[in-house]
């Protein structure tokens, strides 16, 4: 298992599992967040508590999951290593997704 989902009210939860996010796990998590927008979703928290690494498969996973939203919904990311805030400073995705530091934190962004 790859992902852990679950809710917060309208809120989904998803829990990356495996320490590295790349080539080998990005496909099946991008499946999973493209599915929870076309359920209905609108409101989205990632998080990477338990992932050390991202590549560009797994950023691209994390793109299309936050685009599959459109303009019905958000998308936090909570959770992140500093190595991985490094990697989406660098890519300036820190500017397109919204991180903060915990479930708690993201839940509360996206209530308000």
């Amino acid at each position: 298992m790859l992902t852990e989902i679950s809710s917060d009210a309208d809120i989904k939860v998803v829990k990356i599992l495996p320490q590295r996010f790349d080539a080998s796990v990005a496909p099946q998590i991008r499946d999973a967040l493209v599915t929870l927008a076309r359920e209905g979703t609108a409101k989205v928290v990632l998080d990477l508590q338990h992932v050390k690494f991202v590549d560009s498969s797994g950023l691209g996973a994390m793109v299309s999951g936050f685009k599959a939203l459109g303009g019905k919904g958000d998308f936090v990311l909570c959770g992140v290593a500093d190595g991985v805030l490094g990697m989406l400073q660098l890519t300036r995705m820190d500017r397109v997704f919204a991180v903060v530091p915990d479930i708690e934190a993201a839940c509360a962004r996206l209530r308000a």
